[in-house]
């Protein structure tokens, strides 16, 4: 048995909104008629996942985004080095001073080492991962074009499709229009054949009596 296809929309092929402009403030005073939808979530709709709920750092650094707050100001006291304030200073002071100091020489030493690291194994890493950047940007644009290509060919494939089936209707409400105009007729030509028969009935009568 054939699959039917059943239409219920035909947007390369209906019209009537641009014939009839009326029509659509009717669609549109049906719109404002329906229900709002419901400001409470479905019971079979599950509760929001918690995020990070292992991790307060994270958690709190999600609650602070999703809040528009901005970032904490940075702590530029450790790249410093500042005296102890207090005049004379205390052991206390000038030992916090003393392992700021080695704070500050660790930092710069682990910086170094670091640059020293890039500038060996740097260019090669960042061709690399140029090359595979570029090579993402292609798959990623083929898969771009590949889409619009399938896209158009649908869009082209339904326009033929309702312009064929447009057609049909119309040929079709033509013939209706047409049996309709023959019904039509054939019930005018019967009425007039009644009035026909009764009046030849009458006078047959009429011929009777005399």
């Amino acid at each position: 048995m054939a699959s039917m296809e059943i239409f219920d929309s035909l947007p390369y092929y209906d019209n009537d909104l641009e014939q009839f402009p009326i029509l659509k403030e009717k669609v549109e005073w049906e719109l404002a008629r329906e229900p709002k939808a419901p400001q409470t979530l479905h019971p079979n709709v599950p509760p929001p996942f918690e995020l990070f709920t292992n991790n307060p750092l994270l958690a709190a650094e999600l609650a602070r985004v999703e809040g528009h707050q901005p970032l904490p100001p940075l702590d530029s006291l450790r790249y410093q080095l500042p005296a102890p304030t207090s005049t004379p200073a205390t052991d206390e002071e000038w030992q916090e001073a003393l392992k700021n100091a080695h704070a500050q020489l660790e930092h710069q030493r682990i910086r170094h080492t670091n640059l020293a690291l890039l500038q060996t194994y740097g260019p090669n890493a960042w061709r690399i991962h140029n090359y595979l950047l570029e090579e993402t940007a292609k798959q990623a644009e083929k898969a771009s074009e590949d889409l619009k290509q399938l896209t158009t060919e649908l869009n082209r494939e339904r326009k033929n499709s309702q312009t064929r089936v447009g057609n049909q209707l119309n040929a079709l409400e033509t013939r209706w229009t047409e049996l309709i105009s023959s019904i039509l007729q054939i019930e005018m030509a019967n009425v007039a054949l009644d009035a026909e028969v009764d009046r030849l009935n009458k006078k047959e009568a009429d011929l009777a009596d005399l």
